[in-house]
C-alpha cells in the first residue's frame, strides 16, 4: 500500500485538542507504520493563542484565524473541538461547504443539529465522523456501525456519563452525601464547575440519541427521550438498596420492541449488584448491546479525558483518510422524523420493576392501606424492607419493591399513596432494571 499524506486542521485547542495535537505530533511515525497514512498537523485555531498547553506546537501553527483552515485547499480534514451548539455549528458548516471532512466529539451539536449537518456533508461529497462523541475512548460507534452490522440490534444499556458514575460509585462505597461527592468530583476534574448537563441526564441523553439512531436506524431527537437525572438521589436509598442487593447507576436505555416501536430513556436505576454494568465504577463508561446473532456484547473503558477522547478523534482521522468513514457515512440509512415520531413508545407504557420508599406512621392497618392501593392499580409487591420502629406511632421508612409493572400504574399508585394521612414525607420511586439474560443458542 502506497503511503498517503493527509493534512489536518484542528479547531479548538483545549484539553482534548491538546491531546489530538500531541498524538499527531508525537505518534505520526507509528500511525504511518500501521496504516500507511502520514498525518500532518497543518494548523491549529483557537481564540486563546497565549495560554500554555501540555504540548508545544511548531512556530506559526497556532492562530486565531479560522480561514487559515477553511480557505486552505491543501487541508483535507478539519477537526472541530470547540463544543456547544452555536459557533461550533457555524464552524462545521463552513468546513463542510469548503469540501473538508469533519471530525467532531460534539455530542450536543449532533444530537440537536445532526440531520442538517449530515445533509450538508452529503451535498458537498464529504463526511462527518464522530467516534469521540459518545464514550470517549470506547469505540462504540464503530462497534455498532461495523462490528455489529450483521445484527438486528434490540437493545442497548449504557453508563455514558463518567461524572455521574463517579458520584454514584463514591456515594455507594463511602456513604457520603451527594453534595459532598459532587464537590470532590469537581476538585478532581471529573465534574465541570457547572455540572448541570451531567447530573441532570442531558449529557447521557445526547449520547443516547446518537447511538440509538445508529443502532435502530431512526432519526432520534432529544424530545424522543425521557430524561431524569441524579440531582435528587439520597444516600439513604443507596444504602437501603444495598441491603437488598442493588447498586444505583445512571442508565441510558434504548430498546426496540417486537412490534418495531422503540423506547428511549435516561434515568437512575437499581441494578443487581452482580450484573456487569453494576460493577462499572468511578469515571468509567460501559455500554451493553444486544444483537440477534451475537447476543450480548459489552464495551468498557474511559469515557472522557484528554488522551482517551483524543485517541478516538485520531482514530476517526485515520478512518476518514483511508476512505472507510466516507463509505459508511454514505451507506448509513436513517428513517426520517415522521417515521420516528410514530414509533416512539411513551414511557408510561413501559414495564419495569420499581423501588418505592415511604415514610409512614407505624400503626395497625398501615400496610393494608398501601396494599389496597397497589392492588387497585395492578401492581404487586415482590419485597418489603422495614427497620423496627422505636415506638408505635413514630414515622419509619418502608421500602417496597414491585414485580414488573406498567409505569402509568405505578404513577397512579404514587399519586394515591401521597393522599394517605399515614404518609409523612415525599415518596421516592426509582426503577429496578433487570438486564436481559444472554440466551443466544449456539
Amino acid at each position: 500500500m502506497a503511503d498517503k499524506k493527509i493534512r489536518v486542521g484542528l479547531v479548538g485547542f483545549g484539553t482534548v485538542g491538546a491531546g489530538v495535537a500531541k498524538i499527531i505530533l508525537e505518534n505520526s511515525d507509528t500511525i504511518k507504520a500501521k496504516t500507511g497514512i502520514e498525518l500532518e498537523l497543518a494548523k491549529v485555531v483557537d481564540l486563546d493563542t497565549t495560554s500554555p498547553r501540555p504540548v508545544v506546537l511548531p512556530d506559526g501553527m497556532l492562530t486565531a484565524d479560522l480561514d487559515s483552515i477553511v480557505g486552505d485547499p491543501t487541508i483535507d480534514i478539519a477537526v472541530e473541538l470547540v463544543g456547544g451548539t452555536t459557533i461550533a455549528k457555524d464552524i462545521q458548516l463552513a468546513m463542510l461547504k469548503a469540501g473538508k471532512h469533519v471530525i467532531t466529539a460534539n455530542k450536543a451539536l449532533l444530537a440537536k443539529h445532526g440531520p442538517e449537518l449530515y445533509k450538508t456533508a452529503r451535498e458537498n461529497n464529504v463526511c462527518i465522523a464522530f467516534e469521540a462523541s459518545c464514550a470517549g475512548g470506547i469505540p462504540i460507534v464503530s462497534a455498532i456501525r461495523t462490528g455489529l452490522a450483521a445484527n438486528d440490534i434490540s437493545a442497548l444499556y449504557g453508563i455514558l456519563n463518567g461524572t455521574c458514575n463517579y458520584i454514584l460509585s463514591n456515594m455507594t462505597a463511602n456513604g457520603s452525601p451527594f453534595d459532598e461527592v459532587l464537590a470532590a468530583a469537581q476538585e478532581k476534574g471529573y465534574a465541570e464547575a457547572d455540572p448541570a448537563l451531567d447530573i441532570n441526564g442531558g449529557d447521557s441523553a445526547h449520547k443516547l440519541a446518537i447511538l440509538a439512531s445508529l443502532a435502530f436506524g431512526y432519526d432520534i431527537a432529544l424530545e424522543d427521550i425521557s430524561i431524569e437525572g441524579i440531582e435528587d438521589v439520597c444516600i439513604e436509598d443507596i444504602n437501603y438498596a444495598q441491603e437488598m442487593g442493588y447498586v444505583l447507576k445512571l442508565l441510558a436505555i434504548g430498546e426496540k420492541h417486537a412490534d418495531g416501536r422503540i423506547s428511549l430513556r435516561v434515568h437512575p436505576a437499581f441494578l443487581a449488584k452482580d450484573s456487569a454494568l453494576a460493577r462499572v465504577d468511578g469515571p468509567f463508561n460501559a455500554v451493553s448491546v444486544f444483537g440477534h446473532a451475537v447476543g450480548q456484547t459489552m464495551y468498557y473503558g474511559r469515557g472522557a479525558g484528554m488522551m482517551p477522547t483524543a485517541s478516538a478523534v485520531v482514530a476517526d482521522i485515520i478512518e476518514v483518510a483511508m476512505g472507510n468513514s466516507q463509505n459508511l457515512f454514505n451507506a448509513q440509512t436513517i428513517l426520517p422524523r415522521e417515521v420516528t415520531q410514530q414509533n416512539i413508545e411513551p414511557v408510561d407504557n413501559l414495564t419495569s420493576r420499581f423501588y418505592i420508599r415511604l415514610m409512614v406512621t407505624d400503626m395497625p392497618g398501615t400496610f393494608a392501606k398501601i396494599g389496597n392501593i397497589l392492588a387497585e392499580h395492578n401492581t404487586s409487591i415482590s419485597g418489603i424492607l422495614q427497620h423496627e420502629a422505636h415506638s408505635e406511632g413514630t414515622a419509619v421508612p418502608v421500602i417496597i419493591t414491585t414485580h414488573p409493572s406498567l409505569q402509568k400504574n405505578v404513577s397512579a399508585v404514587l399519586c394515591d399513596i401521597k393522599k394517605l394521612d399515614i404518609v409523612r414525607d415525599e415518596l421516592v420511586c426509582i426503577r429496578i432494571i433487570d438486564i436481559p439474560e444472554d440466551n443466544l443458542e449456539d
